[in-house]
């Protein structure tokens, strides 16, 4: 994604609680001679913040042009992950555009393919073993987490088409009483001039 030189950009993403979550980016600056971006961004380093969905900073960092970043949530629901370049320059001077790669995984945990390779059968088998028993841990994390958005989102549901029942009630007595009262008024009008 684009933005600019001192502008701020949030990424919101949908985490369940206990899950690791490892971030990596790279930065590359526009420029204007050559009307392309620049591999590298020398010098410019990104202020990476990232809210829990409580609003609580569980990550407030300055990395450089390019980094990873990682963070463990403790609490299910929307993170707020947001980039702002240091950039010292003035805002009429810091037009420059930039350009962010932006590489985020949710809930992985890598092995270290060399490790393995160092180790014999045994050790290279039960270290796949673990990584998979981390795996099916996750995956039951991220169950269990779809599993309570959908019950939120069900007991919603239900109040609404509760709250629909009930005010269409309230409107078809409403329509009623009036009825009933323009006809009383309309009989008693013409009663009054005699026209009955």
């Amino acid at each position: 994604f684009h933005i600019g030189e001192r502008e701020e950009k949030c990424i919101i993403e949908d985490i369940p609680r206990d899950t690791l979550v490892v971030g990596n980016y790279k930065v590359q600056r526009w420029q204007i001679h050559t009307h392309d971006f620049l591999e590298s961004a020398p010098g410019l380093g990104m202020f990476v913040t990232v809210s829990s969905p409580s609003g609580e900073v569980l990550l407030s960092k300055l990395y450089g042009p390019q980094g990873t970043f990682s963070f463990t949530s403790y609490l299910s629901g929307e993170h707020i992950i947001c980039f702002q370049s240091n950039s010292t320059r003035f805002a009429v001077i810091a037009g420059s555009k930039l350009r962010i790669h932006l590489d985020i995984r949710v809930g992985e945990h890598f092995l270290d393919e060399s490790a393995i390779k160092a180790k014999d059968k045994v050790n290279e088998v039960n270290v796949r073993l673990e990584h998979l028993i981390e795996q099916i841990h996750h995956v039951t994390r991220e169950q269990d987490y779809e599993r309570e958005r959908e019950e939120k989102f069900r007991r919603t549901s239900e109040e609404t088409n509760s709250n629909i029942l009930w005010w269409a009630i309230v409107q078809t007595l409403i329509l009623i009483s009036v009825g009933i009262w323009q006809i009383k008024s309309l009989r008693d009008f013409f009663i009054s001039k005699k026209l009955v």
